[in-house]
């Protein structure tokens, strides 16, 4: 029952279609229990109520067990597919790319012309009540893209792109997950979804898509230094410095992302530090290696630096 509420939970709808999959869900549940009930009353008859004659046992085969579920299962069909077309309809505001990776997710805010503003990652931001496409494909194996309170799952599948909508209907942070068996992390691949309103998306859309800041305390300027000399920058890119790698997630906005690893720990230094140091241990099979021959003074000057990055 825990499982029935939070920011996880497909029966605490704050989307269009997880709003529609619930009542889709209310409906095939209470159509089940007449059944279930219906199904029982007849097991007490025939236990202890006296035998029934041929002739008024054949009336309830019929209409028991060839009327009513037809009746109903044709019900529920019509009902579930009258939901396809508007589950379905295109969007008409915000368009995303997203990249399932193992294991995380690489987020690009496009352009009507197809041309990314932003490159981000494990973490969406959208405006309330305004229909957004999901454009979904993966490099590596299959993934599932699934945020329970927004939408149903769709699949992240190499050599194909396939399209969600995510039409919230509530401001709040939701978690997403990767819902298909992707490898040995799979289950440490998350992603935040932050609904806001229309104004403060296009807020944080502008202020976030320009180049990462400079440096102003020592520490940070130390920080930056260690990452190029490091070779971070060969895998991750930070826009407005040297560092252009493409390999992992673009990290210009990491410190305003409300967790690191996708999912997996609070963004702060000491998280940031960790991670840096035994990446590998914490999260099995990912691309990054664990850096933990720097000592702890660079590891916590890097950490400083990502976290200033917002």
């Amino acid at each position: 029952m825990a499982g029935c509420s939070g920011p996880q939970s497909a029966l605490d709808p704050a989307g269009f279609e997880a709003e529609k999959v619930a009542a889709l869900f209310n409906v095939m549940l209470g159509a089940s229990a007449v059944i279930w009930l219906a199904v029982m009353l007849l097991a007490v008859v025939a236990a202890y109520a006296p035998p029934i004659a041929a002739r008024n046992a054949r009336p309830v085969i019929w209409i028991g067990g060839a009327l009513v579920p037809t009746v109903v299962v044709g019900v529920l069909l019509v009902y579930g597919l009258g939901l396809m077309g508007p589950l379905r309809a295109a969007g008409d505001g915000v368009r995303i790319h997203v990249s399932a990776e193992q294991y995380w997710w690489r987020v690009s805010y496009l352009a009507p012309d197809d041309t990314v503003i932003l490159e981000t990652a494990n973490r969406l931001v959208l405006p309330v009540d305004v229909r957004s496409d999901i454009y979904l494909t993966s490099p590596d194996v299959i993934h599932s893209f699934w945020v329970p309170a927004l939408a149903g799952k769709v699949d992240a599948i190499p050599g194909r792109t396939n399209r969600a909508v995510l039409e919230p209907t509530r401001e709040g942070r939701y978690r997403g997950q990767c819902a298909e068996l992707c490898g040995t992390s799979h289950t440490f691949m998350a992603l935040d979804v932050d609904v806001v309103s229309e104004e403060a998306y296009r807020a944080w859309l502008a202020r976030t898509a320009e180049e990462a800041r400079d440096p102003v305390t020592p520490e940070e300027e130390r920080g930056l230094a260690l990452f190029l000399e490091t070779g971070c920058g060969a895998c991750h890119t930070i826009r407005g410095t040297p560092a252009d790698g493409t390999l992992g997630p673009d990290l210009t906005d990491m410190g305003s992302r409300p967790t690191i690893a996708a999912g997996l720990f609070p963004t702060n230094t000491g998280t940031i530090a960790g991670w840096i140091a035994d990446a590998q241990n914490l999260k099995p099979g990912n691309a990054m290696p664990s850096f933990d021959v720097l000592p702890g003074e660079d590891l916590r000057a890097i950490a400083v630096y990502l976290e200033s990055l917002e």
